[in-house]
């Protein structure tokens, strides 16, 4: 057979395959990370929704980078503490900030704004307020202590993986059943996830739970998680009639302060 990728080409259509999965990832890494991955076509919205259930794959890269921060931190002698932050600072510059931003300014605007849309308003002001700070600081209290608290590299490492793996996992779910509050912007350029992407980033997630937690406490956590969800989609609604991409990053960083609070508290990673 030549394998020239021709109608009734087995090996053909399989590369075709590979080709439009490596295209998703690469889509997701850009989309969710700042690391300097080249990729050849422009990138469009709905190349995003549809290559959203790659998320988690970008979640666990990101969560890599974080755990070799800590383990290089731990191998030159550094307390739990510092180790901790230096792996938050590791997945911060991975990120760019674009979940940590997406909280300061869904904080702002829902706590600042007196209807949607001056609360949309807030929301697109670059200026940091105090219910965004506030925000931040404990997503950055929280997430450093749980981390610290954990305290061996093997551990830490695992928890970063998954934390990340599953906090972006909860995201293409819920850009599919929640609709934009906005007609223009990130999150309306990227519309719906189509159902077979957000079942894959769920599956993927919950894979990594039951990696990391075992069977009783990836459910436990499975269930803070989908009340973190619920409980946003219904503010979100509430506050300014959908999502968007801001508040699609204030979900991200909950969901890591509860997958790592989950861990600190030794559901199933325990130590060594």
């Amino acid at each position: 057979m030549s394998g020239e990728g021709k109608d009734g080409d087995p090996g053909g259509r399989l590369r075709k395959v590979a080709a439009e999965l490596s295209a998703d990832l690469a889509i997701s890494i850009l989309f969710c990370t700042r690391l300097p991955l080249a990729h050849a076509l422009p990138i469009e919205g709905s190349d995003v929704a549809r290559a959203s259930w790659a998320m988690p794959i970008a979640g666990a890269l990101v969560g890599g980078l974080g755990a070799l921060a800590y383990w290089i931190g731990y191998e030159i002698g550094l307390p739990p503490l510092p180790a901790a932050a230096l792996a938050l600072a590791a997945t911060v510059v991975a990120t760019g900030c674009l979940h940590e931003d997406g909280l300061v300014d869904t904080a702002d605007g829902f706590g600042g704004g007196k209807d949607a849309a001056q609360k949309l308003a807030i929301m697109r002001d670059s200026r940091l307020g105090t219910y965004g700070a506030c925000a931040l600081l404990a997503s950055f209290i929280l997430r450093w202590s749980a981390l610290a608290s954990i305290s061996a590299p093997r551990a830490v490492a695992m928890a970063l993986i998954v934390t990340h793996a599953c906090a972006r996992a909860a995201l293409p779910p819920f850009m599919r059943f929640v609709p934009p509050a906005r007609s223009e912007g990130l999150s309306a350029r990227t519309g719906r996830p189509p159902s077979a992407s957000a079942a894959v980033a769920c599956a993927l997630g919950a894979l990594a739970l039951l990696l990391g937690f075992g069977p009783l406490g990836a459910l436990a956590v499975l269930l803070l998680l989908a009340g973190c969800g619920a409980c946003m989609a219904w503010l979100c609604r509430a506050q300014i009639g959908g999502q968007t991409g801001d508040v699609l990053g204030a979900l991200e960083q909950a969901s890591e302060v509860l997958i790592l609070v989950a861990a600190a508290v030794g559901l199933r990673f325990g130590h060594g």
